[in-house]
């Protein structure tokens, strides 16, 4: 059963394929309510049995919705439809509204060969502030591979499909079905090959073999089955993407190596490192790496340490069952001592914890960025300044915030910033505009609700009389037809009676009452009949007229009596 012009939600109209994937379709669609083009990932119907993926596919997708970057393809909506198989049976088909990249995918790029060292950082710098601001939210992508990142025609970076890996992988039941859903092993960092937990440097390795893929032309490991590779990345050094495009420079090789590293604690720990590094490399220098210091460890816990020999010595001989034991265990009052012991202390420090008086002040080198939601973008320049923090505005729509007064600010209003931070303050430019329907000449029954379901609100009805418009007919309407408006605005109808106004022609000339009635905006009907018994008078004015002054149906007939004596 074919999906095109399929209706999703009462709203989303599918149109023509523009990709396909292991596990989803994608393709051009129409959001019919806001007239606007919109992307439609239909995901197979085969993911919906499972309702583990149901629930973690909601959540995600409303985790991704909240996400508004320029760097991140907008997630609109997302649900679920029921459609009847060619068998009769009713089956779900999952569904993600996208918003629409008029563009290329990554991967289609780098099939045509390996990309320019300035082109290729680019593209990963836009990729890692994407990362960047959703690492931030909360939200680990868990599949950065080029088949997720889209150049626009302007050469903006576009990374999509936030929240979805994980959505599929939460809900997949065999290590085969994760790696049909999540595509090739080509970008799994070791330990998603490995199946361990994964957090942002997870994302941040995916990225290096992105980029090695785009300065080389090929991923750093290749293998007959996924399996194959998912092994080289555990246990195999990459190679140097030099000796593969000998055009790459060694600070790029550093870069690409240093995110590569199996241990997550001993590559990138975060994406601005990360895009620093790569900003240094893209100008000529060579990047210097520092040990992971008390902030990373605080972030991801301390790296594991080695043990030494001694204690390998001492596990395995406790580990050992083929030995006896030859010293006696401690008294069962030794051991009930220690636990009231050990909770004794911990109810402590609980105690003290909760005792203690929180300090909102912060050091002299830190700056926390105000709430600057509802100021013009000048006072909230103006407030960055006085606390020694830099501005730079964003325009976004918005249907709560009045035009020209600020939305929101990156990094978000709370986060503790240091001096000379740059803050981007994103301003409304009012309601999102779009076209006013014309509804003009057409019945006001059909009118009113075909702009209601478009997101318009019915305003008043005024009636007026029209020579040529039918009764119930839309004259006109405000705003008017193909002017930019507001979503969510008010329309006012003007409806033809059906019934002209007729003017009284008493005593008027012959020749002028008769040209006046037959004109485009009265268009009556009129018939002539002379009155010998008046005196004669020049220009045969009109004694009497059939129809009284005042409304009457279009195109109606009226007797003119004219002096004829």
């Amino acid at each position: 059963m074919t999906d095109e012009g399929r209706l999703l939600a009462g709203r989303y109209r599918v149109g023509a394929s523009i990709g396909r994937g292991g596990m989803s379709d994608v393709h051009i669609g129409t959001d019919s309510r806001l007239g606007r083009t919109v992307a439609i990932k239909l995901l197979k119907s085969s993911l919906a049995v499972d309702p583990a993926f149901r629930t973690r596919f909601r959540q995600e997708a409303q985790a991704a919705a909240r996400m508004a970057h320029p760097t991140i393809v907008r997630v609109f909506d997302a649900g679920e439809e029921t459609i009847t198989e060619d068998d009769g049976t009713e089956a779900q088909i999952p569904f993600i509204i996208m918003e629409f990249v008029d563009g290329r995918l990554l991967k289609d790029i780098i099939k045509e060969g390996p990309i320019d060292s300035v082109e290729a950082v680019r593209i990963i710098d836009g990729v890692l502030t994407a990362l960047e601001y959703s690492h931030r939210a909360g939200v680990v992508h868990r599949d950065i591979k080029p088949g997720n990142i889209m150049i626009t025609k302007a050469g903006q970076v576009k990374v999509m499909d936030f929240g979805i890996a994980r959505a599929i992988s939460d809900s997949a039941t065999t290590v085969a079905q994760t790696t049909a859903i999540l595509g090739t092993a080509s970008y799994f960092s070791p330990e998603q090959a490995k199946g361990e937990s994964v957090d942002a440097r997870t994302d941040l390795y995916s990225s290096g073999v992105v980029l090695f893929e785009m300065l080389t032309g090929r991923p750093p490991f290749r293998g007959d089955t996924p399996v194959a590779v998912a092994y080289q990345h555990v246990s195999e050094a990459p190679v140097k993407p030099s000796s593969v495009n000998p055009k790459v420079s060694p600070a790029l090789d550093i870069v690409v190596l240093h995110a590569l590293a199996k241990d997550r604690f001993d590559r990138y720990q975060s994406a601005v490192e990360f895009r620093n590094d790569v900003e240094t490399a893209g100008a000529g220098h060579i990047p210097v790496h520092r040990p992971v210091d008390d902030v990373a460890a605080g972030l991801f816990g301390a790296p594991p340490e080695v043990e030494s020999t001694s204690e390998l010595a001492l596990k395995q001989l406790a580990e050992d069952q083929t030995m006896a034991r030859t010293q006696r265990r401690p008294p069962v009052i030794w051991i009930w001592a220690g636990i009231v012991s050990v909770v004794v202390i911990v109810i402590a420090v609980m105690f003290w914890a909760l005792s203690l008086t929180p300090n909102n002040e912060l050091p002299d080198s830190s700056r926390r960025v105000p709430v600057l939601v509802g100021f013009s973008y000048t006072d909230a320049q103006d407030a960055l300044l006085e606390l020694d923090l830099a501005a730079t505005m964003a325009e976004e729509s918005s249907d709560t915030v009045a035009k020209d007064e600020v939305i929101r600010t990156d990094p978000p209003s709370g986060t503790i910033a240091q001096p000379a931070t740059v803050i981007k303050v994103y301003v409304s430019t009012g309601k999102e505009l779009v076209e006013m329907p014309d509804t003009t000449k057409q019945p006001f029954s059909a009118a009113e609700p075909f702009l209601v379901d478009r997101g318009f609100v019915s305003g008043s009805v005024t009636t007026e009389n029209s020579a040529d418009v039918p009764e119930g007919v839309v004259i006109a309407t405000s705003p008017d037809p193909r002017e930019m408006t507001p979503v969510g605005t008010t329309v006012d109808f003007t409806v033809s009676t059906g019934q002209v106004t007729v003017p009284d022609v008493l005593g008027q000339a012959l020749t002028a009452a008769n040209s006046l009635l037959q004109a485009s905006d009265l268009q009556l009907v009129p018939k002539l009949k002379p009155d010998y018994a008046c005196d004669s008078v020049a220009g045969s004015p009109i004694t009497k007229q059939s129809l009284p002054p005042g409304d009457a149906p279009q195109k109606s007939e009226i007797t003119l009596t004219y002096c004829a004596g």
